[in-house]
């Protein structure tokens, strides 16, 4: 994310009511409510993540451990946990 020059789009009275409260540091205006897009929304990650959950319980269900798993994913052993069973409870539904 780049940063625009506040002179460039706001007035100059805009800049001087900011300036009152914070002067000459940066900030982040976030978008109003219903312009934010769900986290993963502009890219495939979300399916990829799916993609990749999947190939670990399929992984390990041909034997891989845990912690080899967690080397070749680079996920702590935690995380490898948390999708086995996630992926356990799809299988079982």
């Amino acid at each position: 994310m780049g940063y625009v020059r506040a002179e460039e789009i706001l007035p100059i009275e805009v800049i001087e009511l900011i300036q009152q409260y914070v002067d000459g540091e940066n900030i982040y205006i976030p978008r109003k409510p219903a312009n934010r897009q769900a986290w993963g929304a502009g890219t495939q990650i979300k399916k990829e993540l799916r993609i990749r959950d999947r190939q670990i319980y399929k992984d390990h269900l041909a034997g891989d451990k845990i912690s080899e798993l967690a080397a070749r994913y680079y996920l702590s052993e935690k995380s490898i946990q948390r999708i086995l069973r996630k992926e356990s409870e799809k299988n079982m539904s």
